[in-house]
């Protein structure tokens, strides 16, 4: 028995090198890690089939206890018996194909040992039938769990081994058992251990690459996220771009529409000009059809120029809605480069893509009509303004026609920045302040002494940015409600004024205040009433949330000595820039 050992791990080792080499086949590694369909099956079936027929032909020959060491068996005698591993590869064939892979590579293994000869043939052939059934039985349900850990498999092909010295035993090879039976056990078990941990690191591996290409393809989406929420145009192209080919194996990185190539950065920039036509037959393709397209030689991908280095290119479709806007393509100087990872992680980072640009065009439509509002907002001016203020312009020019001209200029700049800022997200906050003013002039010309302005205005703010017509609607309110009821001594504290990188912006008056249950719903949703205060506040809110997101604050406090609206947001940002891409994309 102790001489066999050193004998049976030869037996072992040549099987688990035969394993490593065919763990290096690309088809084997797919069957392991995928569902396996018909063909797969025989595919596990011809190789588990080959590894049996290797083991009865690699086995030890046995005649009683006297050990022969011929290399390589090809007739047993019939006094003698044979110790090999070819329950080891009907069990492992059994667990990776299910009951009837494993009951075919027992068939293949059984009968080739049965055709060897020797007086254990026809025990050994029903034994390895039975182990092939067992173990496919076992791999179907337990499948999961024998490719976490090899021990479970090592406890099948054990167990196998043991019901085949069952049945030797029973068969009347009891000496045979003795010789054999412990080596046997232990080293089949040994390599099915060593066969299970290549099969275990192939599975490994696979989860080790989609980790890989999920964190590669959220870095990505990540950093790319703020330049598509501005639109498929060359600024945010090419940035995508340079970001792509950054952190991919891609040699070149394209992006275009559904018109041009709006950026190319990477090899080949000498022809691929972005802007500029298609370089390639295969963008229209992939265009025209909305599906991925691959090209693994120069031939392929259909560049136009004859010295393009480019030899293979991955193109896939953007999508919007259902309908292909444009396409992002990868390139690599070598075929061999475009592999299946990085096919996989483009077509991942295509349909994040095609999700990011949905968001951004929600987004847009967002901003859109939050702009279609505020211009909706100022269409409506209120009619009696316009008469009270015709009125007041006629009567003064009967008896001051300087300050009648006056207030028909302060007028007309009114109408005018009405608007000059229903065309922008965006303007300096000296410009509001003008609106204002013109604003004010008109209404003290009515009321000379029913009010008075304020104006705290911290220098550095006026060529600060901010959204139009956010300030002027809450100076109408203290005007025209708050202080409605004032024939004199009302006042108006326009503020503006920096803290903690904030600009803070605040309408205080001393009117009658908002009762407790208007102040709640003001500013969160449109309030109508016959006094109208509620919907202009709502736009305001509104639009500061679309335009900064949480970094806009508005506040509204109030008692009965009076109201203070207060509205926070950045002094700092490049938003115009923002604001341009907005248009321009």
């Amino acid at each position: 028995m102790i001489h066999l050992v050193p004998l049976m791990i030869e037996r072992v080792g040549v099987i688990v090198i035969a394993a490593f080499i065919l763990a290096q086949m690309k088809s084997f590694r797919q069957i392991v890690q995928h569902e396996q369909g018909i063909k797969e099956k025989f595919f596990i079936l011809f190789i588990f089939g080959v590894f049996g027929i290797i083991s009865n032909y690699t086995g030890i020959e046995v005649h009683q206890r006297e050990i022969t060491t011929r290399t390589w068996i090809d007739e047993i005698g019939t006094e003698n018996a044979i110790a090999n591993t070819r329950i080891m590869n009907i069990v492992i064939g059994g667990i990776l194909g299910g009951p009837l892979v494993g009951g075919g590579v027992g068939i293949i293994a059984g009968f080739h040992r049965y055709s060897l000869g020797g007086y254990t043939a026809f025990s050994c052939a029903i034994s390895s039938v039975i182990a092939g059934v067992f173990a496919g039985i076992v791999g179907k349900y337990f499948k999961e769990r024998i490719t976490k850990s090899p021990w479970f498999a090592v406890t099948i092909s054990m167990l196998m081994e043991v019901m085949q010295m069952i049945i030797l035993w029973g068969s009347g090879f009891r000496r045979l058992v003795e010789t054999i039976g412990v080596p046997m056990i232990l080293l089949n078990g040994l390599g099915a251990f060593l066969f299970m941990l290549i099969i275990i690191s192939i599975l490994r591996e696979e989860e080790r690459t989609k980790a890989f290409q999920t964190h590669q393809a959220m870095k990505i989406a990540e950093e790319t996220l703020p330049h598509f929420r501005k639109g498929l145009n060359k600024q945010s192209c090419k940035r995508v771009a340079e970001i792509m080919l950054k952190r991919t194996e891609a040699d070149a990185i394209a992006v275009t529409n559904e018109k041009e190539v709006l950026a190319h950065v990477g090899v080949a920039e000498d022809h691929h000009i972005a802007p500029g036509d298609f370089a390639t037959e295969l963008t229209k393709k992939v265009l025209k059809r909305g599906e991925i397209l691959t090209a693994h030689s120069k031939r392929d991908i259909l560049c136009f120029h004859s010295h393009c280095p480019l030899q293979a290119a991955v193109v896939l479709p953007l999508k919007l809605h259902g309908g292909t806007v444009g396409t992002l393509k990868l390139y690599f100087v070598r075929a061999n480069k475009l592999n299946k990872v990085e096919r996989e992680l483009a077509e991942g980072l295509a349909n994040l893509f095609s999700v990011q640009l949905e968001l951004a065009q929600a987004e847009t439509q967002g901003k859109l009509l939050k702009d279609a509002e505020i211009k909706a907002l100022q269409a409506q001016v209120h009619p009696h303004f316009l008469f009270n203020a015709i009125n007041t312009i006629s009567a003064l020019c009967r008896v001051d026609v300087e300050k009648a001209r006056a207030l028909l200029l302060e007028l007309s700049r009114y109408f005018r920045r009405n608007l000059q800022g229903a065309r922008h997200i965006l303007i300096p906050f000296e410009k509001e302040l003008q609106h204002v003013r013109a604003y004010l002039s008109l209404e003290q010309a009515r009321f000379p002494d029913k009010y008075k302005i304020n104006f705290n205005i911290e220098a550095t703010l006026k060529e600060a940015l901010i959204p139009p017509f956010i300030l002027q609607p809450l100076v109408e309110n203290a005007v025209q409600h708050a202080l409605s009821a004032r024939k004199n001594g009302g006042e108006i504290i326009i503020e503006a004024y920096t803290e903690q990188g904030k600009m803070i912006i605040s309408v205080q008056d001393n009117g009658h205040g908002i009762s407790s249950e208007r102040l709640y719903m003001l500013g969160k949703e449109p309030v109508h009433s016959s006094e109208g205060t509620g919907t202009a506040l709502y736009n305001i809110s509104e639009r500061l949330q679309g335009i900064y997101n949480e970094e806009a604050l508005f506040q509204i406090k109030s008692t009965e000595n009076g109201t203070k609206v207060t509205i926070t947001i950045p002094v700092k940002g490049d938003y115009k820039k923002d604001v341009e891409s907005f248009y321009c994309g």
